[in-house]
């Protein structure tokens, strides 16, 4: 599968969200979309989910390491004395030794960055994790956080669709060597009625969220679609067989505006 590189980090440029899923329904969609090919699985801690995910990756067979997995630490435990007890807290219940990526979930002005930042990259320094990132993360933020940051920042998980317009976020994770992770990337459903995606997509006999999905990749953006249906696992992942036009990609560009979270 194609990947997303950030500062040493690999990521599959398709990944399954899995934000409001829970209970055995999440442990089979996890479960579901390993064995139809998913190699990225996304979590977090206020997700409460995480043991679900492990179990599902467990019941998948397919080997640890092949599977890249996130989560995210939530902003209660930014204190440098909370965030090694809440990966370590996080890690138990994935029943994993490690996860591949571990992000700050939201920016949080009660804690002093650089401190958040060097209990981060200790948390990497003890193996807890491969890579450490930041997720919901504005320009301004981002230069503060690389400015802070004793290790290598892998990515930024920003929402991004067409609706909503993140060129200046791109431009300064491609500065500073991260990668660019999308979530909500098919706007919660709603590309799913866009008439210009749709015409796009009949010419390639396509979904207009595959296409949604299409050209985030193409602009080297990982996207992280969430769905509990297993027809849409399967419809999500493949977008690997087709590429779309410049004019297409300038049509869908088009479509966004600031202001479409």
């Amino acid at each position: 599968m194609n990947v997303v590189e950030g500062n040493g980090a690999r990521i599959p440029a398709i990944g399954l969200g899995t934000w409001e899923l829970s209970g055995r329904p999440a442990a089979r969609v996890v479960e579901q979309a390993l064995r139809l090919g998913y190699r990225h699985i996304d979590t977090a801690q206020v997700y409460d989910n995480e043991r679900e995910v492990g179990d599902g990756l467990r019941a998948s067979g397919v080997r640890r390491d092949d599977v890249f997995l996130t989560t995210k630490v939530w902003t209660n435990h930014f204190m440098a004395k909370d965030l090694e007890r809440s990966a370590k807290e996080s890690l138990a219940r994935l029943r994993l030794t490690e996860v591949d990526l571990l992000l700050l979930h939201w920016p949080n002005s009660h804690v002093p960055l650089a401190e958040t930042l060097g209990a981060l990259s200790h948390a990497r320094q003890m193996g807890l994790t491969r890579h450490i990132g930041v997720s919901n993360f504005t320009v301004a933020l981002i230069e503060q956080a690389v400015a802070a940051c004793p290790e290598p920042l892998a990515c930024d998980q920003v929402e991004y669709h067409p609706y909503l317009h993140q060129a200046d976020v791109i431009e300064a994770c491609r500065r500073h060597g991260m990668a660019f992770v999308a979530y909500s990337p098919i706007a919660k459903g709603r590309v799913k009625g866009d008439r210009a995606l749709a015409r796009i997509g009949d010419r390639y006999r396509k979904s207009a969220a595959q296409v949604c999905l299409r050209w985030l990749v193409q602009q080297n953006v990982a996207a992280i679609p969430r769905t509990s249906r297993v027809e849409r696992l399967s419809e999500n992942i493949d977008i690997f067989d087709f590429e779309l036009s410049e004019d297409d990609m300038r049509e869908i560009s088009a479509i966004g505006r600031a202001d479409a979270r």
